[in-house]
């Protein structure tokens, strides 16, 4: 028997391959006469340092939208809504990753990382509606309120992490973009290293 929200599944993983199959299109081919090739190349190294990360971020909630709809086993017109909520937001990650890698090193680049750290802050609140509201509602009745309650408390600090990255932007760049990635890291590890992570 087919399960209930397969065709969940099966649409959000299209979306989250086209976006991150978009984000090589800012990679730029230099043209011909444009100058030295490996000079225009290298030049670039911004747009190879933001494709790497986003592909590993997306790649990372991917990994967490499968995790939840292991648990997920039930749908409704609200759980559709608060999916595409979050499908929103992963495709517009390419547009932030662009601006990035286009302003990383130049006087704006605080107003780039800004508005790369709030997608992803956004994408965090979706996340946690939409974990939080199929966990009241649509799990299944093998989910131990244990198991639960980590998944929600591990998701509870993203909004709030995403936050600090949005205001260390406006000291640091480079440090909050380290902390953006060790979230990333943090969220890619199965549940229970995460809280073992945390607890040291």
């Amino acid at each position: 028997m087919e399960k209930e929200t397969a065709r969940i599944e099966a649409f959000s993983d299209g979306v989250f391959a086209i976006a991150i199959t978009l984000l090589i299109l800012e990679i730029k081919i230099p043209g011909v006469g444009s100058g030295d090739l490996s000079r225009q190349l290298l030049r670039q190294w911004p747009s190879y340092i933001a494709f790497v990360i986003s592909f590993a971020f997306i790649g990372i909630m991917w990994i967490n939208h499968h995790r939840l709809f292991t648990h997920i086993k039930r749908s409704n017109n609200a759980l559709l809504f608060l999916n595409l909520l979050l499908l929103l937001g992963v495709c517009a990650v390419p547009f932030p990753t662009a601006m990035l890698a286009q302003h990383f090193g130049q006087s704006d680049q605080r107003t780039a990382a800004i508005l790369y750290h709030g997608t992803y802050f956004v994408i965090a609140i979706f996340f946690n509606i939409l974990w939080r509201y199929a966990n009241r509602r649509l799990l299944g009745e093998d989910v131990d309120v244990s198991t639960a309650d980590k998944i929600s408390a591990k998701y509870a600090v993203g909004p709030l992490l995403y936050l600090v990255c949005i205001a260390l932007a406006w000291v640091n760049v480079p440090v909050s973009l380290l902390l953006n990635v060790a979230l990333a890291v943090f969220f890619a590890l199965p549940l229970h290293r995460a809280f073992r992570v945390a607890g040291r």
